[in-house]
């Protein structure tokens, strides 16, 4: 078992290991004063391991509850997000009572929220079910939901307590569910870590924890560093431009981390086209998603993905910094105008040709 210490503007632990799951009593027993704790999951995370936590929280002297909401993006919405937060002030919780996050991204991101803005803010732990959100979405502090308008429109930076990530939940998962995490990995190969590459191409599921931990600790440092997302954090959204542009186009058809693949790839070869990057990075990208049977491309104009595009959080003063691969483990910040950015999908998607 292995904790990685997160000294953001709440300092909580990473706690990755097989079993961890059945810890979380012992580890809330250490960080809250109260003893009610309401569950957030979704109904396909709750039948699997909802027991397990409420067995855990009950045995360390806790009183649970628990919210159920339907699997999938269209639940992180701005109607579940009132829904929980009338469900918890219903039960009465108060600013010392905790919620945890049983699930994937969109269950964090949802109730990461929730514990943001109840009560101006009560303590939250994230529990990962997937590999995408224990590399990725529970760590960090972003949570938020989406409107109508795009995706993450509305949310917080708002830290939980810990996270408890359970790699043998994670090595269990299906190939098509643990592929999408490995989109997330593969980007912190690309962004920070010649080392990722090398555990990828060693085995990803022989060596998952140190898998997690070293994807865990470039974000740990990109966190500490620009906690806020004004500078170095926005190294993380590597593919995410035009990634959220594809998730959007299809109607959320496209999981995450199968859009964030394609929009690694769409970067990197639009990247090494214009001689920002070594020759070579966008084949070693594409090959790496090609692994874990993740698209390389996507089927949408560049015209359509920009007209999204525009919509996106990124964007600011008629500019959208884009992250761009230069050399094999390191990715640089690149600040382009609003036309700039549809030649750059053009040229990814290789209408520019």
């Amino acid at each position: 078992m292995e904790r990685v210490r997160i000294n953001a503007s709440r300092a909580y632990d990473v706690v990755i290991g097989r079993g961890v799951l059945d810890t979380v009593g012992d580890e809330l027993s250490h960080l809250v004063k109260s003893r009610t704790v309401a569950i957030v999951a979704d109904d396909v995370t709750y039948p699997l391991f909802g027991a397990r936590t409420k067995a855990s929280l009950e045995s360390a002297g806790f009183y649970t509850c628990e919210y159920i909401i339907p699997h999938g993006e269209e639940s992180k919405s701005a109607e579940n997000y009132i829904r929980i937060l009338e469900f918890l002030a219903e039960r009465g919780l108060s600013r010392t009572d905790c919620l945890v996050a049983l699930g994937g991204g969109v269950v964090g991101d949802l109730s990461g929220f929730v514990a943001a803005s109840f009560l101006r803010g009560i303590p939250f732990v994230q529990i990962p079910t997937t590999l995408l959100a224990a590399v990725d979405s529970s760590v960090g502090g972003k949570c938020a939901i989406n409107l109508q308008a795009g995706k993450n429109l509305a949310g917080a930076f708002y830290q939980p307590s810990v996270v408890l990530c359970d790699t043998e939940i994670i090595g269990s998962l299906p190939d098509d569910i643990f592929s999408e995490g490995m989109a997330e990995v593969i980007k912190y190969g690309a962004i920070r870590s010649e080392k990722v590459f090398g555990l990828i191409e060693d085995g990803a599921r022989e060596n998952l924890g140190e898998l997690i931990s070293e994807c865990v600790r470039i974000k740990r440092d990109v966190v500490c560093e620009d906690e806020f997302d004004t500078g170095l954090r926005q190294l993380l959204n590597f593919g995410h431009t035009p990634a959220h542009a594809i998730e959007r186009l299809s109607d959320f058809k496209i999981s995450h981390g199968a859009a964030v693949a394609a929009g690694m790839c769409i970067m990197s070869r639009a990247a090494e086209k214009l001689g920002l990057c070594e020759a070579g990075i966008s084949d070693e990208i594409e090959k790496l998603c090609k692994k874990f049977s993740l698209p390389t491309t996507a089927q949408f104009s560049a015209k359509d993905m920009f007209a999204v595009a525009m919509r996106d959080k990124k964007r600011a003063l008629g500019k959208i910094t884009l992250v761009i691969p230069r050399t094999r483990g390191e990715s640089v910040l690149y600040t382009v105008s609003e036309e700039e950015t549809e030649k750059f999908f053009a040229l990814g998607l290789s209408e520019g040709e």
